[in-house]
């Protein structure tokens, strides 16, 4: 049985770090982020077909904490079109 990917790639990160700087990483960043350990196992664990996301700003600065480029947190990205194209009218033949 496999599990489904997860929707961050935030352990990918922790996993890469020295046993000793993943237990520090794993008590510090919480801290820094000013959210509870609790919550930031939960940010771990969020599934990629799960609804459920991490507010923005969190993102934003794990990303920078983790040096990523932005927007690449997310293991799989989000894909839309630009919204120019959906505000032209539909041509009709």
């Amino acid at each position: 049985m496999t599990e489904n990917p997860k929707k961050y790639k935030i352990n990918d990160y922790l996993y890469q770090l020295a046993v000793k700087d993943y237990r520090k990483a794993i008590q510090t960043l919480p801290k820094i982020l000013d959210i509870s350990l609790n919550t930031f196992h939960n940010y771990r664990n969020i599934l990629g077909n799960e609804t459920q996301d991490i507010p923005y700003e969190k993102v934003v600065m794990m990303e920078q904490l983790f040096g990523m480029e932005p927007g690449s947190l997310r293991t799989q990205p989000i894909e839309v079109s630009n919204l120019k194209d959906f505000l032209q009218p539909i041509l009709k033949s």
